[in-house]
């Protein structure tokens, strides 16, 4: 059964952006939304991970679960996804000191 995803990406390399506009929209800059099965957004968020480079990205789809989605995420971010007791919960890692 087809449903609706979320994938959010950042500096991620052209051909990536390319493959995710072939099956979802982009409503705004890096934003990609729509509505397919669980193997063709397991694909797609495969091609994206494999492929993040210095980029990042970040995968919301629906799941059987007290939320009622999961959060999936690939490349160095900030925000952490951290499991809470079967709760996906958000925590900001500390900030690296600049490098000389």
């Amino acid at each position: 059964m087809a449903s609706m995803i979320v994938i959010s990406t950042t500096a991620v390399p052209d051909h990536v952006r390319g493959a995710l506009s072939r099956w979802l929209i982009e409503p705004a800059p890096g934003l990609y939304v729509g509505t397919v099965s669980a193997r063709v957004r397991d694909q797609l968020w495969s091609a994206v991970s494999q492929c993040i480079a210095d980029g990042a990205a970040v995968c919301l789809h629906p799941d059987d679960n007290e939320q009622g989605f999961t959060i999936r995420t690939a490349g160095e971010r900030r925000r952490d996804v951290t499991d809470f007791d079967g709760l996906q919960l958000i925590r900001f890692l500390p900030e690296l000191p600049p490098q000389p």
